[in-house]
């Protein structure tokens, strides 16, 4: 837990010399949070070894702002120091939720070692694009346990990463939203469910 508490600490410290020495111009600030967000997102393969992929994997989304669901958890997880402690490998990441988060494509590789995720929420996640659903639909495990998933108001998704979804073998519910970069939403909802028979697809695309 010291670990975990030092490691939060650290980030509201950087954080807060942030907000003083970023440059009050907006090119500066966006240059700056992103290279911010991009370092929560560096993958610590040592630490996914030392402490299991759940685990790493619940810290690193936290870190972004998102939350995790485990198994046997009704709750949800948002608060760092409030992760679930235990045996190696006993708590299974389950439903993770993404809204507003910075979780960007150089974080995916945490989610390879997960085996019980059932939920995804990608919802007004400004890092989210054609190449992290990519990414996310070729991961074996996710393929066989990921059955409902949400994809709403990320700009920078298009038809080309929802159609990667179709690798989701067992998916059974997507709701999509808000997706200004869909342009050709019947062909993209065709060959989801020409590949996914059993897939019943929201839409909410106007």
């Amino acid at each position: 837990m010291n670990v975990i508490y030092l490691e939060l600490r650290d980030m509201r410290l950087l954080t807060k010399a942030a907000r003083c020495a970023v440059s009050h111009t907006e090119p500066g600030r966006r240059h700056f949070w992103g290279w911010l967000n991009a370092v929560f997102n560096k993958v610590d393969y040592e630490r996914i070894k030392a402490i299991g992929p759940d685990r790493a994997a619940a810290e690193w989304l936290l870190r972004c702002g998102a939350k995790v669901r485990f198994q046997g958890f009704d709750r949800w997880h948002h608060d760092y120091n409030g992760l679930p402690t235990g045996p190696l490998g006993r708590y299974k990441i389950q439903a993770i939720d993404a809204t507003e988060s910075c979780i960007m494509y150089r974080g995916f590789d945490h989610l390879d070692g997960l085996t019980c995720v059932e939920e995804i929420k990608l919802n007004k996640c400004i890092y989210i694009e054609d190449t992290c659903l990519e990414r996310l639909s070729s991961i074996e495990n996710l393929q066989k346990s990921l059955y409902m998933m949400e994809v709403v108001s990320c700009g920078n998704v298009t038809d080309k990463g929802v159609i990667a979804l179709h690798r989701l073998g067992n998916l059974e519910y997507l709701f999509l939203s808000d997706l200004p970069g869909i342009k050709d939403r019947q062909t993209t909802v065709d060959r989801l469910q020409t590949a996914l028979p059993r897939l019943d697809i929201a839409l909410d695309l106007d």
